[in-house]
């Protein structure tokens, strides 16, 4: 009996001190719900008992949202109507009557903070033209903006704010992206306030849209609607990898293909817009054309990739460097080009006056030169 006792009493201890290992390293394997009854009805309710700011669920994006979303802000812009022009001629009015003031034209886009000085990046569609901007912070402050300066030709503009304690984005590395990558989207859709929604990279380096001069969107799946424009596209850590622009749609809505304009480029637009008020960018003088049979046969090109060079202007950065029609550009300044597109984005993205190495194709030759470029002339329509 003895013997008995004393296996029972070693028995019971080995499973208390089990249940205590187990109540101390996992407790919700043993703690019951909580019940709650609620008055009137006498109906018997489990809630699980959790705090309220516990940490994120495995696979979350909490974090990335709320780094980042206290510095995405909503833009709301104004336009006066245009006049019609004979308004004030009194048979225009004898037959029409007078015409009524329209009502302004609004505007819905989003923007975001990029320094406690009040920076603000957007798009250039976003504000262009418009007289009044109202900018509201996701903590419900508004101010009205003050436009520093645009660039249509990569649909950017820098807006500026003076209010206290501006929450700031954090700049990421758009070029250490990858195809694949998780990404979040924020901005005001439909004016329903501002939403974060979730995708992946889906393409890299998109150019020939026919939307701005300088293309070299980010492409994703996270879900982009009108009203987005200006917003941010931001990793898993919550840090700016791009501003949202555009999306494809037959129908207005998301279509899981949206554009975004990549951080490297909005932050040398900005820089050049607060330091110069222009965005200064390089040019070499030369006429490029993608690689075709014709004039590969023409020019007697060997080269399979890069850009042909079919003009070269006298006396521009590229002659003086030693750059001649026939010539096929493969890499600039260390990076490959494929096409006119990503060429002209290249170039304009180097510094005017500071030499940059070209690698050239010269029919069965590979040769390299050092091109300084020069400072891009303005469009003929922008000059006017």
């Amino acid at each position: 009996m003895r013997r008995v006792w004393l296996l029972f009493s070693q028995t019971v201890t080995v499973l208390l001190a089990a249940w205590f290992v187990v109540a101390t390293l996992k407790p919700d394997w043993v703690r019951r719900p909580a019940a709650l009854v609620t008055q009137g009805t006498g109906v018997q309710l489990v809630e699980v008992a959790a705090p309220a700011n516990g940490p994120a669920p495995p696979g979350s994006f909490r974090t990335a949202a709320q780094r980042a979303s206290a510095a995405v802000v909503s833009i709301n812009t104004s336009k006066a109507p245009a006049r019609n022009p004979n308004a004030n001629d009194p048979w225009f009015r004898f037959f029409f009557g007078e015409q009524g003031d329209a009502p302004p034209q609004m505007g819905l886009g989003s923007g975001v903070i990029l320094s406690t000085d009040g920076y603000i990046l957007t798009n250039n569609h976003v504000v262009e033209s418009a007289d009044e901007i109202e900018v509201t912070l996701n903590d419900s402050r508004t101010a009205q903006a003050k436009v520093i300066g645009t660039d249509p030709d990569t649909d950017l503009a820098v807006l500026r704010i003076s209010l206290e304690r501006l929450p700031i984005i954090t700049l990421g590395n758009s070029d250490s992206l990858q195809v694949g990558d998780q990404v979040l989207a924020i901005g005001n859709p439909f004016g329903v306030g501002q939403t974060v929604t979730s995708g992946i990279v889906s393409a890299l380096g998109r150019n020939q849209l026919g939307i701005n001069t300088f293309e070299n969107f980010i492409q994703t799946d996270a879900a982009i609607n009108p009203g987005n424009s200006g917003g941010a596209l931001v990793d898993v850590n919550g840090q700016l990898m791009g501003i949202n622009t555009a999306i494809y749609s037959r129908s207005g809505g998301s279509m899981g293909i949206g554009f975004a304009i990549p951080v490297s480029t909005a932050k040398q637009v900005l820089e050049g817009i607060v330091k110069d008020g222009v965005v200064r960018r390089g040019w070499i003088g030369v006429e490029p054309a993608e690689l075709s049979p014709d004039l590969m046969e023409t020019f007697g090109v060997k080269a399979r990739r890069g850009v042909l060079i079919t003009g070269v202007l006298q006396n521009g950065p590229a002659a003086q460097a030693g750059v001649k029609p026939g010539d096929v550009i493969t890499e600039v300044a260390g990076k490959p080009v494929a096409n006119v597109s990503e060429l002209m984005t290249t170039v304009a993205s180097l510094k005017p006056g500071t030499g940059a190495p070209f690698k050239l194709q010269r029919r069965d030759d590979e040769v390299q030169v050092t091109v300084t470029p020069g400072l891009r002339p303005k469009p003929p329509s922008a000059a006017r």
